[in-house]
């Protein structure tokens, strides 16, 4: 997936602009979500890409301070130099890597996670990935956190799936690309149903996990860390 997203990098902002109502949405209630974080707060931006959540919450709290954690490096590369044009890098600490090559440092009031751990079909890891997060976050931190999710066996999903096709044509990809993206659906991503993927949150030591979003495929979940996390 690394070497995907590096290819990807220097077009990636541009080849999704038609799908930005459905980040914007998203980022609309992120803001609610995180409002009632100290005015100092410390943002763990995880799988942050070319940093778009980063950049939203940047710009309505002048305060805070991120950490940038990506293990593409030409994607990183494309978020600090948005940093710099939003004039908001002396906020900003940005790390080529995973959470396990992520120095120990002060730990953070909230995190965000968009469109990460569902590339990860192994469950056991899954969860192991949400609790190294949670590792990262002070008691009671809070995680914003968003995967693709459906219940694959269900009627539903082949309706969704096909609406959802539908909307990323608008991305302008050619229909082989679509097939590609299909078939990665069915073996590269692990599509679970949104109850399941919240009990794996659960387990990666959060509790309160909450709903607070749904757009076709993507769904979107508020979780608090737990005060007993290994």
């Amino acid at each position: 997936m690394k070497a995907l997203f590096d290819q990807q990098a220097a077009s990636y902002d541009t080849q999704w602009a038609k799908t930005a109502p459905i980040r914007h949405c998203l980022h609309l209630l992120l803001g609610s979500m995180f409002a009632e974080l100290p005015e100092e707060a410390r943002i763990l931006c995880v799988g942050v890409g070319t940093g778009d959540e980063l950049f939203y919450l940047a710009s309505r709290h002048p305060g805070w301070h991120f950490t940038a954690l990506e293990p593409s490096g030409a994607m990183l590369e494309v978020c600090r130099r948005r940093a710099e044009e939003e004039g908001v890098t002396d906020r900003c600490d940005f790390h080529e890597g995973y959470l396990g090559s992520l120095a120990p440092g002060e730990l953070h009031d909230a995190a965000t996670c968009f469109l990460v751990s569902h590339f990860m079909l192994d469950q056991g890891e899954r969860s192991g990935f949400f609790r190294e997060i949670a590792q990262r976050l002070k008691p009671g931190g809070l995680l914003a956190s968003s995967d693709l999710a459906s219940d694959v066996a269900a009627p539903h999903y082949e309706v969704l799936l096909r609406a959802w096709m539908n909307m990323m044509s608008a991305a302008d990809l050619s229909e082989e690309a679509l097939a590609r993206m299909r078939t990665a659906y069915a073996k590269d991503v692990g599509m679970l149903p949104p109850a399941q993927v919240a009990s794996l949150i659960e387990a990666g030591g959060f509790e309160r996990v909450t709903p607070f979003f749904q757009a076709g495929l993507i769904h979107a979940w508020l979780s608090t860390r737990s005060r007993a996390v290994g």
